[in-house]
């Protein structure tokens, strides 16, 4: 009987967290979403979410974190905001592919088991190829190797297992090449030499990036949360290296300030600290809002959308579904130079904040691509379908 009356007490309290939860339609309404798929599977513990936000340049594609999320509200909201940042993320980096996200709820120390991410390949399955994912905060390469045993959705794995390898590489030079483009529109001049880069976080982008800013002849000030970290980079180039602390590595006196750690750098608190003339880094969502970008406009601090200078690691494991070539993927992160230096002109030349601008460019090449994708290749008599439609 008390085993019936603990159920029961269970049940209502579920069915109150599904009450006070928002609506999943409003939500989606709001951002401008396709689909989102909740996925249970018991035995394994996994629950998880995928938001597909927009397919009209192609399958959506985006990465799986898992995270312990305090509520399932939580994980919703991160993953209908991560998802649409994919959307424009893929826009400005040129690859076919549309805005999508998975989250795990769970810890990844903990809660991970080669059934739990099998279950995940199931899944992603299930979409029949309307959505790719790979690895993300809290996951790893191999994680997907169980994945994959599922079903060919999955990117990013391991080179042993057919992937391409290390996306921190593209993702440094890709923010690399946005510094240079900044530094033609601030100062005529693509050489980084002589410029202080102020970096926040030297994992494994920032540290890719310290190395390449180092051996453009940049003077770099370092912070991150592991010291020894720190002194190391200190003790290989002590003529170019300082060392700062990571809460206050934004107020440095700089003329490049690259968050590569946490997002939401970019508040109130920190907005009138800063002292930069631009900011170009590797973090996801550096805005903590879209106001903040608008906000950095009237302070006359040049931003490079970090959703357009971190996507070389997007550009090399979308390439992996076309056949992964690497020249491909160095010409296409390299020209994130060109299209930071358009969004700089098209700021400039609208009096409108870098951010909005690129967001134009984004909704504009959506427009242009789903109107030509109006019109129909043919019919597959094969597979009784009309075919050439997205």
């Amino acid at each position: 009987m008390g085993s019936l009356k603990m159920d029961h007490l269970e049940l209502k309290e579920k069915r109150a967290e599904i009450a006070q939860m928002r609506d999943v339609f409003a939500l989606m309404e709001e951002h401008g979403h396709e689909q989102v798929v909740f996925c249970r599977h018991a035995r394994t513990g996994l629950k998880a979410i995928v938001a597909i936000h927009n397919t009209t340049l192609g399958p959506a594609i985006g990465g799986c974190r898992m995270i312990p999320y305090e509520t399932t509200d939580e994980a919703l909201e991160d993953v209908l905001r991560l998802s649409k940042g994919m959307t424009y993320k893929c826009g400005l980096a040129d690859v076919d592919f549309g805005g999508g996200k998975m989250v795990i709820i769970g810890d990844p120390a903990e809660d991970k088991s080669p059934e739990m991410f099998r279950a995940v390949g199931r899944f992603v399955g299930g979409l029949n190829g309307r959505f790719f994912t790979g690895t993300d905060m809290g996951t790893e390469p191999e994680d997907f190797i169980h994945a994959a045993r599922e079903s060919a959705s999955f990117v990013g794995l391991p080179q042993s297992h057919g992937g391409s390898g290390d996306t921190s590489i593209p993702t440094a030079l890709g923010v690399l090449q946005g510094m240079r483009a900044i530094a033609v529109h601030l100062w005529g001049t693509p050489s980084l030499a002589g410029k202080k880069v102020a970096v926040q976080g030297i994992g494994k982008v920032g540290s890719k990036l310290v190395e390449m800013l180092l051996e453009e002849g940049a003077l770099v000030v370092i912070a991150d949360l592991c010291e020894e970290r720190c002194a190391e980079w200190k003790q290989r180039a002590p003529e170019q290296v300082e060392i700062s602390q990571v809460d206050v590595i934004h107020q440095v006196d700089c003329d490049i300030f690259a968050p590569c750690a946490r997002g939401g750098i970019i508040n109130d608190r920190t907005l009138d600290e800063l002292q930069c003339r631009a900011v170009v880094g590797s973090a996801n969502n550096q805005l903590e809002e879209d106001r903040h970008g608008d906000l950095l406009h009237v302070r006359g601090i040049l931003y490079a959308p970090d959703y357009l200078v971190n996507a070389g690691g997007l550009i090399q494991v979308a390439d992996e579904l076309e056949g992964y070539q690497a020249e491909r993927v160095l010409a296409k992160t390299k020209a994130i130079y060109d299209m930071v230096l358009e969004i700089c002109e098209r700021s400039k030349k609208e009096n409108i904040p870098t951010c909005r601008a690129a967001d134009r460019i984004v909704v504009e090449r959506m427009e242009n691509i789903a109107d030509l994708r109006r019109m129909i290749l043919g019919y597959d008599r094969n597979q009784n379908r009309k075919v050439g439609r997205g």
